[in-house]
């Protein structure tokens, strides 16, 4: 009777969750959002910009992925399941880290499936998750590099042992892709598997010592634990969410490299690896989100501050540099300095070539920037999930969707003296495969991002041609129709197929750059102030085929940086609406280096629609200056050569570089004619 009991609760428990909300973070109970995400399939992309990379990735990126994780002979990424599950005989391969890798994937399949309904992604799902299934420990550990060992000598590996294994990563990631997985079909297959492992990570942060406590490296699983307790309503989950930021400052020898030198409340400034802080934002910002905990925002607003005036890219990557020291975030000792990789720098530190850049790192700051936005309703941070997503992001994968940076710099150049670690160009495969599975996942996810609602009304976040079917907070059906073809131009029309009754708001944002921006209510002018960096409120009664539209004009400008920025001093970057542009030699005559052109301060440049891998981009086109060549050879100095003379350029967005050869680029550009 129990057992009866039991399955019946569950069933409940299964329809009363899809009836709340099936979106990828589910905020609805959460009591300090200000606004809160759509179903996974309120939203659908039908044309344009999104549609188009939407489209990539269900048709080339996810296959083409999954073509990689399931070759042993290219990586192991799945083998490593097949041993564990016991399909097949071997060791275990490749970086620990690689279970993440595969559930990021998973994930971005859900997503897509939750658009689809294709049920040849349904089968691949279930295929995949049935041996995450026969991997997992009846204690629900789940790590396949200790799984595997354990196997093939018993007794010789346990979990938690070294801290570079990236346990509590994967583990993150799992929760994450169960969560969305079950949102998307219904199915509790993969959810039951996450529920086991955090119930089996909350006992082993009860019993944990201090030194264990250090292998919470790469913390997605703060995003994870709070996600599962949204899910779930289990309220361990969410007082462990609360302890792994306590015992963060109980770690004993703690480094700036994993973000536990110090005690998290005692951090406001942005420091060490940037995939590791940025992960640990997002997770303390959804810890917020759930409990109001002001001590909490207490560091992480001077840390966004930190980060986004000081320490940030204008593509809005993070992570200067590819090693560095610390304290450079904050004050210790002389002989505490450590070494620290993939880091954020000291403030203004933004060097060009060896960027960093990790993609990772910048989609961690498009999911903490995301939390942020739902925790105060600021546009401001939404402004910088749009410039991540267009710039930092879609850099990490090529056009076609099957080539990927794991770095991405802001200049690149064939004259640079040695190799730098992870590659000057896309490459098919990266021996460390983080960030492909993350882009593919966040391209597909695109649609979430879009809108989000409140008591007060519907905000409207990323813009792109889509339809939109979904519900108000108090139950009303909404439904309108996105027509645009931003980012190439700066018109967005809504027109309303179903709202509610009374009157009802629509939240426009006005991104920060977006002056002189006008808005139309069925073809006359309206009287809402209109102030960029802020979302527009559009307040009335609507009824079926009313019309919104808002128009933001779209002009090339130059922009600087800080002075403070010496590697970026008295040159400029040019952008587009959200995107930022860059040059490359091959639109360049010959013989011509990018560092001998000049940009006129008064340049005149003019969009020109062209397609590059059947995708459609915006060049920028206008005359520059070329100064006279140099010859550099065994030269570290040379007088200044006088003269100039006139050369045709034409910019490229960034996120666009490097998908027509490898050719010298650069973002920032010699500033001249003042």
């Amino acid at each position: 009777m129990k057992n009866i009991l039991a399955l019946l609760l569950i069933g409940s428990f299964v329809i009363s969750v899809n009836s709340q909300s099936s979106g990828l973070t589910n905020t609805m109970k959460s009591p300090y959002a200000k606004m809160h995400n759509l179903n996974l399939n309120d939203v659908s992309w039908t044309k344009g910009f999104w549609a188009e990379r939407f489209d990539v990735c269900k048709d080339t990126m996810l296959i083409n992925m999954w073509r990689i994780f399931d070759d042993p002979e290219l990586s192991h990424a799945y083998r490593n399941f097949e041993i564990a599950a016991g399909f097949e005989k071997g060791e275990h391969k490749d970086p620990p880290f690689f279970d993440g890798d595969m559930y990021k994937w998973l994930e971005g399949v859900a997503a897509v499936y939750a658009i689809t309904k294709d049920p040849e992604l349904d089968q691949l799902m279930d295929k995949f998750i049935e041996t995450i299934r026969l991997s997992q420990r009846e204690d629900g550990y789940i790590h396949t590099a200790t799984i595997v060992a354990d196997m093939n000598n018993p007794g010789a590996k346990k979990g938690f042992e070294e801290r570079l294994h990236f346990e509590t990563y994967n583990m993150g990631h799992l929760m994450t892709a169960g969560c969305v997985h079950f949102r998307a079909t219904g199915k509790r297959s993969l959810l039951d598997i996450a529920i086991k492992t955090t119930d089996f990570l909350y006992n082993f942060y009860k019993t944990a010592t201090n030194e264990l406590a250090r292998s919470a490296i790469c913390p997605s699983h703060y995003m994870g634990v709070v996600e599962m307790y949204r899910t779930t309503r289990d309220p361990k989950y969410l007082e462990l969410s609360k302890s792994l930021i306590d015992i963060r400052g109980m770690v004993e020898n703690g480094t700036d490299d994993n973000q536990d030198r110090i005690p998290f409340r005692e951090q406001k400034t942005a420091m060490g690896h940037a995939v590791r802080a940025n992960y640990l934002y997002a997770g303390v910002a959804d810890v917020y989100l759930e409990t109001g905990d002001k001590t909490l925002l207490d560091c992480l607003n001077p840390i966004w501050d930190d980060v986004t005036y000081r320490k940030m890219y204008i593509t809005g990557g993070c992570g200067a540099l590819y090693d560095g020291t610390s304290p450079d975030g904050t004050a210790y000792e002389p002989d505490s300095i450590q070494k620290v990789h993939q880091s954020y720098g000291r403030a203004y530190q933004l060097p060009q070539e060896t960027a960093h850049n990790e993609t990772c790192a910048n989609i961690g700051n498009m999911l903490w920037n995301f939390r942020m936005l739902q925790l105060s309703g600021d546009s401001k941070y939404a402004d910088i999930m749009e410039l991540t997503y267009y710039n930092s992001i879609l850099s990490g994968i090529s056009l076609d969707g099957k080539k990927y940076l794991y770095t991405n710099p802001l200049s690149q150049t064939a004259d640079f003296p040695y190799n730098l670690r992870w590659g000057n160009f896309r490459q098919e495969y990266i021996t460390c495969f983080c960030c492909p599975p993350n882009t593919v996942r966040t391209i597909a996810e695109a649609n979430s991002y879009a809108y989000a609602v409140s008591d007060k009304g519907l905000y409207c976040n990323i813009y792109g041609s889509n339809t939109l079917n979904t519900k108000t907070t108090d139950g009303n059906e909404i439904s309108l129709i996105q027509d645009t073809d931003y980012p190439w131009d700066g018109t967005i029309k809504l027109i309303i197929d179903k709202a509610p009754e009374k009157a009802y708001s629509f939240f426009l944002r006005i991104p920060e750059w977006a002056k002189g921006a006008s808005i139309l209510i069925n073809g006359k002018q309206s009287d809402t102030k209109i102030t960029s960096g802020t979302y527009a409120e559009i307040k009335g009664t609507w009824k079926k085929g009313d019309e919104i539209v808002l128009d933001m004009p779209l002009h090339a400008r130059l922009v600087e940086s800080n002075p403070l920025v010496e590697e970026t001093r008295n040159q400029t970057a040019v952008m587009y609406g959200p995107m930022v542009y860059c040059l490359e030699s091959i639109d360049l005559p010959a013989n011509t280096s990018i560092y001998d052109v000049v940009i006129p301060a008064n340049i005149q440049l003019k969009p020109k629609p062209i397609y590059m891998e059947g995708s459609k981009v915006v060049a920028l086109e206008g005359i520059a200056k070329k100064k006279q060549s140099t010859d550099w050879n065994n030269r570290l100095y040379h007088e200044v050569k006088s003269g100039m003379q006139d050369i045709n350029i034409s910019l490229i967005p960034y996120y666009a570089w490097n998908n027509r050869g490898n050719y010298d680029m650069s973002v920032w550009l010699k500033l001249g004619g003042y």
